[in-house]
């Protein structure tokens, strides 16, 4: 079987790279928004093609890209299982699965034999080192696989947990390829150019000691003051975050003038924060925010709504800050009081990717004028504004001034005096790192593309699939997705029997799984679902 997969230079460059790499593992940086998903999903492919005896694991973040992994994987013909447990036997049917870190730390001893000379993606790897026991879970479950291939969307370094399969230099993680943030902008088409708006104020508050503060983000604090002073501004009973959230609004409605389904992000402190900021953009701006948080159970299908939606705002903490794809985000408010570099360009990288037909798509996200992230926005600023005007000099730009503000206004700041969270005094407009408003910024719609053709053998052969099919190729939807439904579909059957046979759910699935010769549902096969669904249908009929 014939496949032709559409790559940018740097996604050819780097499968170049890591098929002629001869160690199991590898180490690919790629800054959010360039396209690290199709990379490594083409490289599993084409090594699939190799050894069709391979499985496929991924191992991502949260729960929410386990399920945006492998919809991904879908599109590829690969059939990963997104809901597969530590208790449930290894998927027949199935390429492979998606599990998380915590998932792999609580009990790493399942994968041991399926992952044995499996092909692995880790995805975001640098989560691995948040906590021992992550990293411990990682390296005992994929010890033996036969290819590691490792994702991240920006350098790391060691910190007190090292990460399996990655090599360091001076606690610096060694990337075998990195494709970064301005190559990107360099490229055209990839990624947008992001400014950062930096919101300056003046706070007061009571230290846990009693003490009563007062402070500008000018003035120069040690680092708790410091943590002390932004949960000040960032108090939803104040007037600083509602300030910014009123201009952050603004500034998307002019957007959504040419780009309609435009979005905005808010990125909060805890759920609690997530929920005040929501009402705060309902009682400003009569905008019903999506609040995504991880103690809801529909977060993740919130999150897939509103990417295909075209709601104006959604408020997460962490669940929309790494790795989520929503295109469609152009305005972010950075409202949270995490100030690594790690997670500031993680959370950056949701405005940056390019989409659509517009051909200027400047996006913005909107922070505290907090020393910590001043210096983190000024250095991908410095990076933005280097690649524009790099572009400009090879002849690939109309000219753009880079050092005034916009006529218009775009980018103008205003000074705000929070006191306490209760007062609001107005001050003198401040500086900006966003220097540049390069609306004359012409760029290449689909930047440099590349048609790699690859010789594909027919994917591995599945147990377990669909009665009367040919094979994977001939469903419409994705396995997983069918699955999903046919589970779905067998629960109503069994609530429907309880009601009509007075018999216990247990007792009914017990019965239903004999007759199909299942031991559990999750261990079911696509097949197995079938013949199970046809088997409850059968005893409605004689009830």
């Amino acid at each position: 079987m014939r496949r032709s997969l559409r790559l940018r230079r740097w996604q050819k460059d780097a499968l170049d790279r890591f098929e002629g790499h001869p160690a199991t593992d590898f180490l690919a940086v790629a800054t959010p928004g360039a396209g690290k998903t199709t990379f490594a999903l083409t490289a599993a492919l084409r090594d699939l093609a190799r050894h069709p005896h391979r499985r496929v694991v991924v191992v991502a973040p949260t729960q929410h890209l386990k399920h945006q992994w492998s919809a991904a994987a879908a599109d590829f013909g690969l059939h990963l299982e997104p809901l597969w447990g530590s208790g449930d036997a290894f998927p027949r049917d199935m390429h492979g699965v998606v599990v998380t870190y915590q998932q792999v730390a609580g009990d790493p001893r399942p994968l041991r034999g399926p992952s044995d000379d499996a092909f692995v993606i880790l995805d975001e790897v640098h989560h691995a080192g948040e906590e021992r026991a992550w990293g411990d879970g990682v390296a005992r479950a994929f010890e033996l696989a036969a290819r590691r291939l490792s994702l991240s969307g920006t350098p790391f370094r060691s910190d007190q947990n090292p990460i399996p399969f990655v090599t360091y230099d001076l606690d610096e993680a060694v990337a075998h390829y990195t494709y970064g943030y301005g190559e990107a902008l360099r490229d055209g088409g990839v990624v947008r150019p992001v400014f950062f708006p930096a919101i300056n104020g003046h706070m007061e508050w009571t230290t846990p000691d009693g003490a009563a503060m007062s402070a500008t983000f000018d003035d120069h604090l040690d680092r708790t003051l410091s943590s002390q002073r932004l949960r000040t501004a960032l108090a939803p009973t104040g007037e600083w975050l509602p300030s910014v959230l009123d201009q952050a609004h603004e500034q998307l409605v002019r957007l959504r003038e040419t780009h309609p389904d435009a979005g905005g992000l808010v990125i909060a402190m805890d759920v609690d924060h997530a929920r005040a900021i929501g009402r705060l953009l309902h009682q400003r701006h009569r905008v019903e925010a999506v609040v995504a948080t991880s103690d809801d159970p529909l977060a993740s299908e919130r999150i897939g709504e509103f990417a295909d939606g075209t709601d104006p705002w959604i408020v997460a903490v962490r669940m929309v800050s790494e790795g989520v794809d929503v295109p469609r985000l152009r305005v972010g408010v950075y409202a949270t009081n995490t100030v690594t570099e790690l997670f500031f360009r993680q959370a950056v990288g949701r405005l940056v990717r390019w989409s659509g037909p517009q051909r200027r798509q400047k996006a913005f996200m909107f922070v505290p004028d907090d020393v910590r992230l001043r210096t983190f926005a000024a250095q991908l600023a410095e990076q933005r504004a280097h690649s524009l005007k790099r572009r400009e000099e090879d002849g690939e730009q109309l000219p753009v001034e880079l050092d005034a503000l916009p006529p218009d206004g775009d980018d103008q700041l205003s000074l705000f005096q929070a006191i306490s969270a209760t007062v609001l005094e107005p001050g003198d407009p401040t500086s900006v790192f966003d220097d540049a408003h390069p609306e004359d910024l012409i760029v290449d719609l689909q930047g440099e593309m590349l048609h790699l053709e690859i010789e594909l053998a027919p994917p591995p052969p599945l147990a377990g699939g669909p009665a009367g099919a040919a094979g994977v190729g001939t469903l419409t939807v994705s396995r997983t997705q069918r699955k999903r439904e046919l589970r779905k579909a067998n629960s109503d059957r069994v609530r429907m029997l309880t009601h009509l046979t007075g018999l216990s759910p247990e007792v009914v699935n017990s019965r239903l799984n004999a007759d199909a010769r299942i031991g559990s549902i999750g261990e079911a096969t696509l097949r197995d679902l079938e013949q199970r669904l046809a088997l409850a249908d059968r005893w409605i009929d004689r009830v």
